[in-house]
Parts: C-alpha cells; sequence; structure tokens
C-alpha cells in the first residue's frame, strides 16, 4: 500500500485526529519545562520533515539545512533586535531570505549527485557558518543575537505551543501536499532512476531546483518560529551539527514517512535532555543509541512500524 492510501485511510485519518488531540491538551497536564521541550521537538520535527523531501523522496542528501534554517533565525532576530521592525514581518522576511538562499544552493547542486551533492552542501553550509562568525557587525560573531522579540499574543508559553502546534500542522499538511502531488511523483521518479526521468522527457534538474527551494521554504519557516523560541542566534545555529542532528532526527524516524520527523526529533531531543541529566558521557550514550536503531531498524522507527504491521497483516 503506498504512502498516499495510508494517509487516506480512516484508520489513519483516526490517528492524526487522535494525536492532534491529544497534543491540544497537553499544557494542561505537562509542566512548563516539559510544554517547553515539546514546542521544540515540534519546531526540529518541521525542520527534520524539510530534510525528507530531499532525502526521502528525491534520493538527495543535503548537509545544508541547517544554514538555511539558522539563516532565517539570524535575519528574524536581527530585523526586530538591530532594524525595530515588527516580528511578524522579520518573520515574512526570514522565510524569504531561508527560500533564497536554498535557490542559490539549489543552483550549484543540483547537477549533482550522491556523495558530492552531500559535500557539496556541506561547503555551502560551511560558507554560511563562516560568514556568520566572521561578519561581526550584523551577527554578532561568537556572542551571536539575544532579545525578547516573541509578539505579545504569544508570550504565554502555552499560547505560543498551540500557535507551534498549528503551524506544525499546517507545514506537516502543505508538505504532504506537495510531495502526493504529481510534481512530487515526479521527484521520486528522479530518486529511483534521474537517467529513465530524463529519457522520458523530463527536466531533472528543473524539478531538483524547485524541490530543494521548497525544502529550504519549510526550513525556513522552522528557523523563522525558532527566533520567538530560542530568542538568541549564534554560529552554531547555522553550524554542520545542525545539520547533521536534523538529518538525524529524518532518518532516526524514517525517511519518505514525513511523520517520521516528529517521531526521530521526541527521540533525539528527549535522549538528549534524559541522557545529559545523568551522566556528562551523554554523547556516547546517544552514538550507541544510534548505532543501535540503524543496525536493527535501518528503515527507522515509522517504517520498522509499517513492516512489521504488513507481516502481521500478511499472517492473518
Amino acid at each position: 500500500m503506498s504512502g498516499l492510501s495510508r494517509s487516506k485511510s480512516p484508520m489513519g485519518a483516526l490517528v492524526v485526529v487522535a494525536v492532534l488531540a491529544v497534543g491540544v491538551i497537553a499544557p494542561y497536564f505537562l509542566s512548563r519545562y516539559q510544554i517547553g521541550l515539546a514546542t521544540q521537538i515540534l519546531i526540529f520535527g518541521m525542520l527534520a520533515m524539510s530534510i525528507d523531501i530531499l532525502v526521502g523522496f528525491t534520493g538527495r542528501t543535503s548537509l545544508g539545512h541547517g544554514a538555511i534554517f539558522g539563516t532565517s533565525t539570524y535575519v528574524v532576530l536581527y530585523c526586530v533586535t538591530q532594524a525595530g521592525m515588527s516580528p511578524y514581518l522579520a518573520v515574512l522576511l526570514g522565510i524569504m531570505s531561508a527560500t533564497v538562499l536554498a535557490a542559490i544552493f539549489a543552483l550549484l547542486a543540483v547537477r549533482t549527485n550522491g556523495v558530492y551533492f552531500l559535500l557539496l552542501t556541506l561547503a555551502l553550509g560551511m560558507i554560511v557558518w563562516g560568514i556568520c562568525l566572521r561578519w561581526t557587525q550584523v551577527t554578532g560573531g561568537e556572542n551571536g543575537l539575544r532579545g525578547d522579540i516573541r509578539p505579545k499574543a504569544l508570550a504565554d508559553y502555552k499560547d505560543f505551543y498551540w500557535f507551534i502546534l498549528a503551524l506544525a500542522a499546517m507545514v506537516t499538511f502543505g508538505i504532504r501536499r506537495f510531495v502526493n502531488s504529481p510534481f512530487g511523483l515526479t521527484l521520486r521518479g528522479i530518486r529511483d532512476s534521474d537517467s529513465r526521468m530524463r529519457s522520458l522527457g523530463y527536466n531533472v534538474p528543473l524539478h531538483l531546483f524547485i524541490g530543494f527551494t521548497m525544502s529550504g521554504f519549510f526550513a525556513g519557516v522552522a528557523g523563522a518560529v525558532y527566533a520567538f523560541f530560542n530568542n538568541f542566534v549564534s554560529p552554531s545555529t547555522v553550524a554542520l551539527t545542525q545539520s547533521v542532528e536534523s538529518l538525524l532526527m529524518a532518518i532516526i524516524g524514517g525517511v519518505g514517512t514525513l511523520y517520521g520527523s516528529f517521531i526521530g526529533a521526541s527521540a533525539l531531543i528527549a535522549l538528549q535532555n534524559l541522557v545529559s541529566s545523568h551522566t556528562e558521557r551523554w554523547q556516547s550514550v546517544l552514538g550507541i543509541t544510534f548505532t543501535l536503531i540503524m543496525i536493527f531498524a535501518p528503515e527507522g522507527i515509522v517504517g520498522k512500524f509499517r513492516a512489521l504491521r504488513a507481516k502481521y497483516s500478511a499472517k492473518h
């Protein structure tokens, strides 16, 4: 059964409604700290889902999305704290800047494939990191930019969580419509065999350019609201680590599943906070955990669940 048919099944719709219902009532039962973690998971889940457009549906692995995400965060904080703009206008400018940056990355990367695509996006991301580190007059250098820029309407942590939840639902809907559209099906064809798609008359570089740019747009949305969440941005926000962690979220949840991005974000962020509170060697513990996941569930958590469900259905 295809991903599209699954998403249209009554059971799938029921699960989505149930998850949203639990998300809506969660602030009434969780502490402020836990709601903060849930908000962070939603933001980074959107970022991981934007990467999944390329990894899961286009067959291209990007290590530059952390730079796209962080650029949007930088623009929002700069516009509000330095230029005195409205936070809402700053968000629009942040998303636009991320989309333009993604388009530039795409122009340079779409004619490459495999490890060359990965290394080129890595190099482009490192250029952005270097600019953010050295252009101190604008970015603040290593000190970054800081400011309480969240709009008054979202000042309460519960209201802000509900806003992010609604935004995550809209982004998920938009991405799912995009990847299941005729254009999205073309991207899947390119993932399976770009040479065959060329022989059928498709403009592969143009499709990859649009797919990459749309992926950057959604990463920019996540980066813009991250500025409201964190009220701080530094070169670490655009660093390679940001891209790698977001890619790990998509892989752990299951590439090509979209919803798995939120599962992967939950696993990574929860483990980081849980393990780091008990040991200073938390990175080693995380590394071992992710290694085990890759060995026993290479298709990701959601992918493994689907495989087990299909196996069970075949027996019964």
